[in-house]
C-alpha cells in the first residue's frame, strides 16, 4: 500500500482489495497511456488516471504480445505547471524498479536536488541522448504531515538587504564549485558566523522567528524533504472519486518555486497565502525533454 496515495484523495484505501479495486478503474479508464517498445520485444507502458486536474495515479509494468498488461509498481502524483528550475539532470535508474530519480544542482538550495521521475516513458524515447543539456524541470511533492505557521515580519529595507546577501551568496556557492579557494574561504567564514548568531539568538527567540525557509533531506530515501516555505498561491481540489478535498500549495523556498499536494485531513492550521508551509514531501519532477529551450 503505497503511503501518499492518502495525499490525493484516497486516505479510506486501506487494505489490499480497495487497492485492486481502485487500480482495476485505473486500467479499464485510463486518462492516458504512454508506451515503449524495448529491445528484448517487451512494451514497456505507464498508464495514468487523473482523479482532479494535475493529480492522479500511474502504473507502470508491460504489455505482453496478446495485449494483457501486468502491472510492475505505481505511485501516486501531482504535476506541476510551474517550472521550478533548468539544470543539467543527471538520470538514475532505481534497482527495485523500472523506476527512476533525477538528480542536479541549483545554487539556490546549495545541495544536490533530487527527485521521483514522473515521466519515464518520455525519458526512455527523447531523453537518453540527451543528458548534457539543460532541462525545464517542473518540480511538485505530495505530503501526509503538514503545518501551517506564521510569517517573519520583514521591513522593506531588511527584505531587500536579505535578497542582495542571497544573490551574493550564491555567486560564491558558484565559485566555490569552480575550485575558487577565496570563495570557499569566504563561504566558511559565513557559515561560522551564522551558526554563532543561530546559537546566541536561539537563547532568547524561537526558531522559526530566526530561520524563514528550509530545505533538508529527511529520512533514508533520497527524494524525501522537509520543507519551510512561504506560501504564494493556493487552490483546492476535489478528489472526483472520494470528494475528499486536497490543498494545492504554491511554496517558495530558497526562492525555489514548486507545489505541494496535502490531503485537508493532514494539514494543520489554515492555508493562506503569505504563511508558511511546514511538513515532510516526496518530490517529484517531470522534464520537458523536448522543449526547444534545451536545444539552443
Amino acid at each position: 500500500m503505497h503511503s501518499y496515495l492518502r495525499a490525493i484523495g484516497f486516505s479510506e484505501v486501506t487494505d489490499r482489495i480497495e487497492l485492486e479495486k481502485l487500480l482495476g478503474i485505473i486500467i479499464d479508464q485510463p486518462t492516458e497511456k504512454k508506451v515503449f517498445n524495448m529491445t528484448n520485444e517487451k512494451v514497456f507502458t505507464e498508464i495514468t488516471k487523473l482523479f482532479s486536474k494535475q493529480m492522479g495515479i500511474t502504473l507502470r509494468g508491460e504489455i505482453d504480445a496478446n495485449g494483457k498488461f501486468y502491472m510492475e509498481h505505481y505511485f501516486p502524483f501531482y504535476k506541476s505547471q510551474y517550472m521550478s528550475t533548468k539544470e543539467e539532470t543527471s538520470i538514475i535508474k532505481r534497482v527495485d524498479a523500472e523506476a527512476y530519480t533525477g538528480m542536479c544542482d541549483d545554487v539556490r538550495l546549495g545541495v544536490s536536488l533530487i527527485f521521483y521521475l514522473q515521466n519515464v516513458v518520455d525519458y526512455l524515447i527523447d531523453g537518453k541522448n540527451k543528458t548534457d543539456r539543460p532541462f525545464p524541470i517542473f518540480l511538485s511533492a505530495l505530503s501526509i504531515s503538514g503545518k501551517i505557521i506564521l510569517p517573519m515580519e520583514l521591513d522593506e529595507k531588511l527584505a531587500k538587504n536579505n535578497s542582495a546577501d542571497v544573490q551574493y551568496r550564491r555567486q560564491l556557492i558558484a565559485e566555490a564549485k569552480k575550485g575558487n579557494q577565496e570563495a570557499i574561504d569566504s563561504l566558511t567564514i559565513d557559515d561560522i558566523d551564522m551558526y554563532a548568531m543561530i546559537s546566541r539568538r536561539a537563547k532568547v527567540e524561537d526558531i522559526y522567528t530566526i530561520v524563514e525557509t528550509t530545505f533538508t533531506p529527511y529520512g533514508s530515501e533520497s527524494d524525501n524533504y522537509t520543507v519551510l516555505g512561504t506560501i504564494t498561491d493556493m487552490d483546492a481540489l476535489i478528489n472526483e472519486i472520494t470528494g475528499e478535498e486536497i490543498y494545492s500549495l504554491m511554496i517558495s523556498c530558497n526562492d525555489v518555486i514548486f507545489q505541494v499536494a496535502i490531503n485537508k485531513k493532514d494539514l494543520l492550521g489554515e492555508p493562506v497565502v503569505g504563511r508558511r508551509f511546514k511538513g515532510n514531501i516526496w518530490l517529484q519532477g517531470n522534464i520537458d525533454f523536448n522543449s526547444e529551450k534545451c536545444l539552443n
